[in-house]
């Protein structure tokens, strides 16, 4: 008879959302083969994947440590706001952020403790319950905020500085970041693909008018110097004039700081 470990049961019921003992009753008739466990559990009318239904609701969370040279962000994703909401889930992501502060480093998916928070909360809810994206900024050398959409808790920023920014410059960038989604900070972090199918678009709309294959690759970098400047970061105009008229590297540069990296966090894009 196969040994049925703890380890194995808690594989079961994050698969399953099922109680413990019945992981453990199922794991024992399948002689400890998690797959034909979940068969067998299929096959009496069990209900045994909370994980087929589509989590596409949950919540995000960020902050900084008090020295300020850490920042991290954490989702969840669940399938219905109101359990995204819910104190249960509020307090996962505060448990999963604080050790993301204290380990920027660390697989928070992994972690037994959280993993063992996910299971409870997708046994008590009966929803597919995940830690979606969960990253972290650490510039030791300089300084490192968050911002949340308090309005819906669904989209957070990290931003990591060269220099020390206000409270109210993180305030805005973050909130720019947050609605213009950039594809990059810089020309060169936009991925080449996304580049090289939006010149190839600008030319073939060129050729479409008449012009020739040399006239037309002239026509689409005009287009592609107007895609950067929508979709690039330092390129884009700040999007709150009423605070700064220009473009971000300039807004930047105004308040003497650099902006090294970001991450954009939203419920349900990777």
């Amino acid at each position: 008879m196969a040994t049925i470990t703890a380890a194995m049961v808690n594989e079961l019921r994050a698969k399953t959302g099922l109680g413990m003992m019945e992981c453990k009753k199922l794991l024992t008739e399948a002689e400890g083969n998690i797959e034909k466990a979940i068969d067998i559990a299929r096959k009496k009318g069990v209900k045994t994947s909370i994980t087929e239904r589509q989590a596409s609701e949950g919540r995000v969370v960020a902050s900084a440590a008090d020295h300020g040279h850490v920042a991290a962000a954490v989702e969840v994703n669940t399938n219905t706001d109101f359990t995204a909401k819910s104190d249960a889930v509020g307090r996962l992501l505060e448990q999963a952020l604080h050790k993301l502060l204290a380990n920027p480093t660390q697989d928070i998916k992994s972690d037994p403790g959280i993993k063992d928070a996910v299971t409870s909360i997708a046994q008590q809810t009966g929803e597919n319950v995940q830690i979606g994206k969960a990253v972290a900024l650490s510039n030791p050398g300089g300084h490192v905020g968050a911002y949340v959409y308090a309005i819906t808790n669904k989209i957070a920023v990290l931003m990591s500085f060269d220099g020390k920014p206000t409270a109210d410059l993180m305030k805005q960038l973050g909130g720019h970041i947050a609605f213009a989604r950039p594809l990059g900070l810089t020309r060169e972090n936009v991925p080449a693909d996304v580049v090289a199918k939006e010149r190839e678009i600008a030319v073939e709309q060129a050729k479409a008018t008449g012009k020739p294959q040399q006239i037309a690759e002239k026509i689409a970098e005009g287009k592609m110097s107007s895609f950067f400047a929508e979709r690039v970061l330092l390129d884009q105009e700040f999007f709150n004039p009423a605070v700064f008229k220009g473009a971000i590297k300039d807004y930047l540069k105004q308040n003497g700081v650099t902006l090294v990296k970001y991450e954009r966090v939203e419920v349900g894009q990777q």
